[in-house]
C-alpha cells in the first residue's frame, strides 16, 4: 500500500479513501499516516504531498465512498430483507428499530463511528438502511472524516522518517481493539440468528390471526 501511495500520489489517496468508506477494509491509519509522513522531506528527500492536499483529497474520497454505501443501504435495504432477510439475519422490525435509533442517535453514531476500527468502514450502510436524512449524513461524514484524516495526517507529519516505527506501535494498539470488536460481532451474530428464527416462526401465526 505504501508503494501504491508513493507511485500514484493523490490519485491513490483518493481511491483508497473511497474504498475504505464503501465497505472495503482499507486501513486508513496506514494510508493517511504514511501520507502525512510524505508531507515532509524525511522519507523520500522531498515533500510529495501538502497537508491541505491530503486533507481535501481524503475527505472528498471518504465522502464519495460513504455516499455510495449509504445509497446502497437506502435503496436496497428493504428489498434485501424481503428477499434474503433470513440469510442476512434482518427483519423489517430491525429496520424500523434502526431507523428510530438513527433518528435519535444518528449524529453521534456517524461521528464516533468515523474513528473506530471496522465500524468506520461499515457505518454508512446502516445509516442508509435507516434512511437517515441525506443532508445530515453528508455534513456529519465530512466533519468526522476531516477530524480523523486530519489527525492521522498530523501524526504522520510529526513522525516523519520515524513513521514505520510509529505505524508498528499503532498497529499493536489497534489489534486488541479489533479482537474485542470481532468477539462482540460474533456474539451479536449468534443472538441475531436466534432473534430472526423467533421472528420467522411467529410471523405466519400473526398472519393467520389477521386473516380471521
Amino acid at each position: 500500500m505504501s508503494s501504491f501511495v508513493q507511485n500514484y500520489g493523490y490519485l491513490a489517496l483518493f481511491l483508497l479513501a473511497i474504498g475504505e468508506s464503501a465497505l472495503v477494509p482499507v486501513p486508513s491509519e496506514v494510508t493517511f499516516g504514511f501520507a502525512g509522513a510524505l508531507t515532509t522531506a524525511a522519507v523520500t528527500g522531498h515533500a510529495q504531498f501538502s497537508i491541505l492536499g491530503v486533507l481535501v483529497v481524503g475527505v472528498v474520497g471518504s465522502l464519495i465512498g460513504s455516499v455510495i454505501a449509504y445509497e446502497v443501504g437506502r435503496s436496497l435495504g428493504r428489498a434485501i430483507v424481503d428477499r434474503w432477510g433470513k440469510w442476512v439475519l434482518l427483519t423489517h422490525h430491525d429496520l424500523d428499530v434502526a431507523e428510530r435509533w438513527f433518528d435519535r442517535y444518528g449524529a453521534l453514531s456517524v461521528l464516533i463511528g468515523r474513528v473506530l476500527p471496522v465500524v468506520r468502514t461499515v457505518i454508512s450502510l446502516p445509516a442508509g438502511v435507516a434512511e437517515m436524512k441525506r443532508g445530515r449524513f453528508v455534513v456529519l461524514t465530512v466533519i468526522g472524516s476531516a477530524v480523523w484524516i486530519g489527525l492521522l495526517t498530523g501524526l504522520g507529519h510529526a513522525a516523519g522518517a520515524s513513521w514505520t516505527r510509529v505505524s508498528h506501535d499503532a498497529h499493536l494498539f489497534q489489534t486488541p481493539t479489533i479482537i474485542v470488536i470481532v468477539i462482540a460481532l460474533v456474539w451479536g451474530f449468534a443472538l441475531r440468528i436466534r432473534s430472526v428464527r423467533r421472528h420467522a416462526a411467529s410471523t405466519p401465526a400473526r398472519g393467520r390471526h389477521a386473516r380471521r
